[in-house]
């Protein structure tokens, strides 16, 4: 999958409302009620990443999930990030 150029990129972006860009990644941070909300909602992401075989780098302290997509193989971002970012808004908007 190819990187996506700066006009595919804006266009992308404005798709994940609360995704910021920086450093060839696209990053998020959602805070849940307490510990098994965050887990539960790992597990979701984790099962659709596994479908999509892309997966999000991200890092868990209680409540809180913070969450980078990159494509590493294609040093930087492709529509397979926003595909799975899209994926992760609707995971968590069913919580």
């Amino acid at each position: 999958m190819e990187k996506l150029n700066d006009d595919q990129l804006d266009k992308e972006l404005a798709s994940v409302p609360g995704w910021d860009h920086y450093e060839d990644a696209i990053h998020t941070t959602f805070e849940f009620d307490n510990f098994m909300d965050a887990f539960s909602v790992m597990t979701r992401i984790a099962l659709e990443a596994e479908k999509m075989e892309h997966h999000p780098d991200w890092h868990n302290v209680y409540n809180t999930l913070e969450i980078t997509l990159s494509t590493h193989d294609a040093g930087g971002l492709t529509e397979k990030d926003f595909q799975l970012a899209r994926a992760i808004e609707h995971i968590v908007g069913d919580e």
